[in-house]
């Protein structure tokens, strides 16, 4: 289905884009960008808080460095507080050299004795001293005469370890400000390049996606699955769908249907849920053609297989179970017709001999002639309906010898052929007896003393079915394959397809948990044998009412 055209999508509007390419790289770009805001402010908080923390240790390493100078605890306690002396002198060498804002020495009363202002110098400090003052080393941030920064204050010892003041540094804090300020454009360039990265690959992926979408709207995506689940339901034909691997993607209603499997197919693989046949191997594409023939719990199937460009493939399954009876009951009506136009023939050339006869005042000859001709019909059928009791049986075998007489073949009953009337499924039975009756016709016909024996025997409720013809035979090496849909050594009849009575009996046969085999027969021709467990009813389950009425048989033939 080609990808509608934005000509036919109305007029374009401003807003939120309706194309499934639009719509997510528009996501995938909103979600990288929250990211890498995300990821920024995640960065630059710990690292501004890294950076307040370093300020204030080296602010507190100066001003242990400071406390450490010998000398300064005694010049503060034999000098007076003044802009030149030397505690101002040397705490204004180290504030130089360190680079701090302030190097500020006060006594135990919290008096400056340096300062950079040195008009300060002799004034009370501005913040609290007293931790310091009590021997414990403090780091904070703070506001101060000369603004806000990173502090730090120790207590300041003389040598006998007594406190006799403290030392406070500041370092500025505008600077710590000014090194987080001078990071953040190293971080957003980082930051910016990984948004152009992501923006890239967002944009190769969302084209990827348009590609494979045919650059369709959401709303176009929607409608298409709700028609292709009413399509694909609705249709008549079976559509089964898989993957590279084999697994069933898609198995629509009537592909449930003629496969026999429940809507817990999908999903799995082909290999669990159809038993090896020549069904699963079309499905599976180990047997390729057009058109090819299945049969599927005695459904006649065809087949179709199209590959994908995963690498996987759709099936379309057609049900021909009733063109196939429709075809051969053709065949058997077409082989009607051929032997009626035979006796048409027959019967006048009888009429004609018998009128000559009588016309020749020959009447015991005639009487004769007539008695011989209806008695050879009769010996038949009273034969068949003795030996096989059930009627639709010795119907089909009475009026299957009548064809295999008119094609040159001798039908009879093998030497112990009986069968009471207590068959289960009797139409069952005669499409395995109708069918290799017909394929033995078929192989038996032309040949030299063509002839055809239909063994039937009961074996408690086993049916025994043997048909042995004077045919050409099978070789050994296709013992199996005749058993295959499809297989055949005949000509095209006029619908088309052969191949399909051997594997419906096969099939039948399987289903009652029976099996058919072929062999060589003595003297040529081959024999069919069907063994049927379970075909018969016991004597005290028989019901007569149920049987067919004997006036039916004349019907059925």
């Amino acid at each position: 289905m080609n990808a509608p055209s934005i000509s036919d999508r109305g007029p374009r509007r401003f807003g939120w884009p309706q194309r499934v390419f639009s719509q997510v790289l528009l996501m995938q770009l909103a979600i990288i960008t929250g990211v890498t805001v995300l990821v920024t402010g995640l960065f630059l908080a710990p690292l501004s808080a890294q950076l307040d923390d370093e300020a204030m240790r080296r602010a507190l390493a100066i001003a242990q460095s400071t406390a450490a100078q010998p000398g300064i605890a005694e010049d503060l306690r034999t000098t007076e507080a003044s802009a030149s002396g030397p505690v101002q002198s040397a705490a204004e060498r180290i504030r130089r050299a360190t680079g701090a804002e302030y190097v500020v020495v006060m006594d135990r009363r919290g008096v400056r004795w340096s300062h950079p202002e040195t008009d300060r110098i002799g004034e009370v400090v501005s913040t609290d001293p007293g931790d310091a003052l009590r021997g414990r080393e403090v780091m904070e941030i703070d506001s101060g005469t000369l603004g806000r920064s990173a502090r730090g204050k120790v207590p300041l010892r003389d040598p006998g370890d007594e406190v006799v003041g403290a030392v406070s540094v500041g370092i500025e804090y505008d600077s710590v400000r000014a090194r987080l300020l001078g990071a953040i454009p190293g971080l957003l360039a980082y930051a910016g390049g990984a948004l152009a990265v992501g923006a890239l690959a967002a944009y190769l992926i969302s084209r990827r996606l348009q590609r494979q979408t045919h650059d369709l709207a959401f709303s176009d995506i929607s409608a298409l699955l709700t028609e292709r689940e009413a399509m694909l339901h609705s249709i008549r034909e079976g559509v089964v769908a898989l993957d590279g691997t084999g697994r069933i993607r898609l198995l629509n209603d009537e592909a449930q249907r003629l496969l026999g499997l429940g809507p817990e197919a999908a999903g799995r693989p082909l290999a669990e849920v159809l038993d090896g046949g020549r069904t699963a191997d079309v499905l599976a594409g180990r047997v390729v053609g057009d058109d090819l023939l299945a049969v599927q719990g005695g459904r006649v199937l065809l087949a179709n297989r199209m590959e994908t460009d995963d690498g996987g493939a759709v099936v379309t399954l057609r049900d021909r179970t009733e063109l196939e009876h429709l075809g051969r009951e053709l065949d058997s009506t077409t082989g009607l017709i051929d032997a009626l136009r035979a006796q048409d023939h027959e019967h006048a050339n009888r009429l004609h001999t018998l009128l000559g006869l009588l016309e020749l005042e020959m009447h015991e000859d005639a009487m004769e002639f007539v008695t011989e001709v209806v008695g050879v019909h009769r010996a038949t059928a009273e034969q068949v309906t003795e030996k096989v009791q059930d009627p639709l049986l010795a119907a089909l075998l009475v009026g299957k010898a009548t064809v295999a007489a008119e094609r040159g073949v001798s039908l009879r009953l093998a030497p112990g052929t009986l069968l009471p009337d207590r068959v289960v499924d009797p139409r069952g039975l005669v499409t395995v007896v109708g069918n290799l009756v017909d394929n033995a016709t078929d192989a038996a016909a032309g040949s030299g003393d063509a002839r055809i024996e239909v063994g039937l025997r009961a074996e408690g409720h086993t049916v025994v079915l043997r048909v042995r013809d004077s045919g050409p035979g099978v070789a050994p090496e296709q013992y199996a394959s005749i058993f295959t849909e499809g297989w055949s050594t005949k000509d095209l009849p006029a619908h088309g397809k052969r191949g399909l009575g051997l594997a419906l009996v096969r099939r039948l046969a399987e289903r009652q948990g029976g099996s058919v085999t072929v062999a060589g027969a003595d003297g040529g021709g081959a024999v069919f044998t069907v063994v049927l467990p379970e075909a018969l009813a016991g004597p005290e389950t028989a019901d007569p009412a149920t049987a067919p009425h004997p006036a039916t048989t004349g019907d059925s033939r």
